[in-house]
């Protein structure tokens, strides 16, 4: 096996995104993206958002997906899926300026309401933000470009030595079996 580099947060026409779908996956292609998810908002798709992921033909394994808003606060939460399995990430801590006990109580207050999360971003729009790389948060730390504009697009990704298999490369990740990347002007 190789490793496989990939981005699990990224948004289209669909929602706020400038880049249809097709679009998207050409640019990631371009970049060299083994691995791409496609995680629209929630409240800005449609039922067509379902129908028109699974038609899209593309080299890069693509994982269908949908950023969710978390209802009890002000937080996005990455809902990705692999064939089985279902990856939940706490993205951007840094955007809603949480500090670690902060986010901590989002982690503990999200989970006491029935959805485990999985993971958290170390990134906003693909900047790193070490702050949330801190040992105290109890998930494994991802690193995303939230790819909205062309701009975003290969700022930060993750890259995981597991089979190119949806389900594999969410294990890989929960397990923590994964190494973060950034391009030198991300940070």
């Amino acid at each position: 096996m190789g490793w496989l580099r990939g981005n699990l947060h990224a948004h289209t026409t669909y929602s706020d995104g400038v880049k249809t779908p097709k679009e998207l996956l050409a640019e990631y292609e371009a970049l060299g993206y083994d691995f791409l998810a496609i995680t629209d908002h929630e409240d800005l798709i449609g039922s067509s958002y379902w129908r028109a992921l699974p038609r899209l033909s593309t080299r890069l394994l693509l994982f269908h997906g949908v950023e969710l808003n978390y209802r009890g606060f002000d937080q996005h939460i990455g809902r990705v899926l692999g064939d089985r399995e279902v990856l939940h990430v706490l993205n951007h801590p840094a955007r809603y300026k949480l500090s670690i006990a902060e986010t901590l109580e989002r982690v503990r207050t999200i989970q006491r309401n029935g959805l485990a999360l999985d993971a958290v971003e170390v990134t906003d729009t693909g900047h790193h933000r070490p702050l949330y790389a801190s040992g105290e948060i109890p998930l494994v730390k991802v690193a995303t470009d939230d790819a909205h504009r062309p701009m975003h697009f290969g700022r930060a990704w993750v890259e995981v030595d597991a089979p190119r298999e949806r389900d594999a490369i969410i294990r890989a990740i929960r397990a923590g079996d994964f190494r973060l990347g950034f391009a030198p002007d991300a940070d």
